[in-house]
């Protein structure tokens, strides 16, 4: 079975180690635990891999995240693959730092990447693992908060975070969204 992970975020150096950029951590960790490399490709960058029987085709859009359904979309039609097996990495700012959650489906919550791809795809009914970035911030500066870096205390309890990500990611395509939200969204 062939599967589409996108990890959200934002191309160019500024946006490395940000907040809104932690979905191109994990998948980054997710690649590069597999020895593979991405390639520039059209709307973005692909890596394929494969975990256990699990084809995976690996995207980090260069759309910028408000405009992420384009890429999504255009992967979803060149791979052949269904929305049940799309999985958006993403971060989340109404989860604790280094919160956890995959869902089958859900609404956007103000997230624009999200949006876009609900906008693109004409459904929400996609699987996102949602990492928690933490809410560290007054009213009116959400933006400035999610395109903040992480402080050093917060970038420490990283890598253990984001290699559970990539368990996770692996959990779905092998077990599935149910069965892998049993295993993993009570921790």
């Amino acid at each position: 079975m062939k599967y589409l992970i996108v990890g959200l975020g934002n191309i160019g150096n500024e946006f490395w180690g940000t907040r809104h950029n932690i979905g191109f951590r994990i998948v980054n960790e997710l690649v590069n635990s597999y020895g593979v490399i991405f390639n520039e490709q059209r709307y973005g960058a692909v890596a394929r891999l494969r975990v256990k029987n699990a084809e995976l085709v690996v995207l980090k859009p260069n759309t910028y995240m408000n405009l992420s359904g384009n890429a999504v979309r255009y992967w979803l039609q060149k791979e052949n693959v269904t929305v049940s097996q799309l999985l958006i990495v993403v971060d989340d700012f109404s989860l604790p730092l280094g919160s956890l959650r995959i869902k089958p489906r859900g609404s956007h919550a103000g997230h624009n990447g999200l949006r876009h791809i609900e906008e693109a795809l004409k459904t929400n009914e996609y699987a996102r693992l949602r990492f928690g970035i933490g809410d560290d911030f007054s009213r009116e500066r959400q933006i400035d908060f999610v395109l903040s870096k992480f402080s050093d205390a917060e970038t420490e309890i990283l890598p253990e975070r984001i290699k559970q990500a990539v368990e996770i990611i692996k959990s779905f395509c092998l077990a599935g969204v149910d069965v892998t939200m049993n295993l993993f969204n009570h921790k």
